[in-house]
């Protein structure tokens, strides 16, 4: 296992012209397990592949701990890379397949067995170790590709770009639980691409969220869900995603529209913000109380557990989380309060600051 630092690193397919990854300085700890995750076409496999050597980055520099390997390949950095499409031997049995890597740096022959044996069971290959990997469905076939990645007990990372692509989504949940005790059991570094926002919070220790060849926030799950530092990032994570609304810093209040709906945590200067806050802490009330907005309802989802309630603010979509089985209705107006320790205001689509309760006055 080793740090992986990137130095600068960014790259260009055209020259500079336009950026695929913005230079960015980025270190990735030792026996960690990442999640990358973003949009496609965001950045997110470039970035893999610099690492992997795959690629060499346009500027910047790469370093496993104290060794610098901008310049050197793939086969000189001790890596594996699982992709997002089986990479097999297909007349090889399944074994063969994930013994290869081992015997290929000349494993002792029980280590090998071990190492095989230990992670067809993780995987639930146990049945099929003997048969020839061509007669396996593709899903399978991936796994005993993901098999092959995590077989090797010493390596500096296992890079993983998207492997459950093709995996059926009932073994999906399954699989990232084997992958996470794999990680505990062999301490590997893990990097995991994917555009998947459930597969990166349900795996990763943190979560990198990139956008357009920049990183733009990193942190736990649950940081990113209940504090997010970008607007992309309040967008991207949580089913639906945080409602973000245009507002008015005047004086020390915020104003959505001509409703008084909080004031500014310590110190911002005056003019237009966006508050943002997830719907699962807008609170409903029929009661025009302040601080809190007027909203008209504008249809409602039955999710089963809950209730979306879809409105318009001043013009602007709006998501609520209610209870299952709510009695809001469309066109009636509610009353929507945003709780000052949930809800934040953004400049540049950058956070800038939170909502404080407005003078003293009681928020739901």
């Amino acid at each position: 296992m080793a740090d992986i630092r990137l130095e600068g690193v960014g790259h260009s397919y055209d020259g500079g012209a336009t950026w695929a990854l913005k230079p960015m300085t980025w270190t990735w700890r030792s026996a960690r397990a990442y999640a990358l995750l973003g949009p496609s076409g965001c950045g997110k496999t470039t970035l893999l592949n610099i690492i992997s050597g795959l690629l060499t980055p346009t500027v910047g520099r790469i370093w496993f701990d104290d060794r610098e390997v901008t310049d050197v390949p793939t086969a000189g950095r001790n890596i594996a890379q699982v992709f997002q499409f089986p990479v097999l031997y297909e007349e090889m049995s399944v074994y063969d397949n994930l013994a290869f890597p081992l015997r290929n740096r000349r494993y002792p022959k029980e280590e090998i067995d071990r190492r095989v044996r230990q992670v067809s069971e993780l995987l639930g290959l146990d049945q099929v170790l003997r048969r020839r990997s061509r007669r396996l469905d593709p899903g399978r076939q991936q796994i005993v590709s993901l098999g092959r990645g995590l077989v090797r007990s010493q390596v500096a990372a296992v890079l993983l770009d998207e492997p459950l692509t093709v995996v059926d989504p009932a073994l999906k949940w399954t699989l990232r639980s084997k992958l996470k005790e794999i990680h505990r059991d062999t301490g590997h570094t893990l990097i995991y691409v994917t555009h998947d926002q459930t597969e990166a919070l349900t795996f990763a220790d943190e979560v990198v969220v990139l956008n357009d060849g920049a990183i733009v926030q990193a942190g736990e799950p649950a940081e990113l869900f209940l504090s997010p530092a970008h607007e992309f990032v309040g967008h991207f994570i949580g089913s639906p995603g945080m409602n973000m609304l245009p507002a008015e810093i005047v004086g020390d209040v915020v104003r959505v529209g001509q409703a008084d709906v909080g004031s500014v945590a310590g110190e911002l200067p005056p003019g237009p913000v966006r508050i943002g806050v997830r719907p699962e802490f807008v609170r409903i009330s029929g009661a025009r109380t302040s601080p809190g907005v007027a909203a008209r309802v504008t249809g409602i989802d039955r999710m089963g557990a809950y209730d979306l309630v879809h409105a318009q603010v001043s013009g602007h979509p709006l998501i609520a989380k209610a209870e299952a089985g709510s009695a809001y209705a469309p066109d009636t107006v509610e009353f929507l309060h945003f709780p000052a320790d949930r809800t934040f205001l953004f400049r540049d689509e950058v956070r800038c600051g939170s909502l404080a309760p407005l003078n003293g006055r009681g928020q739901e």
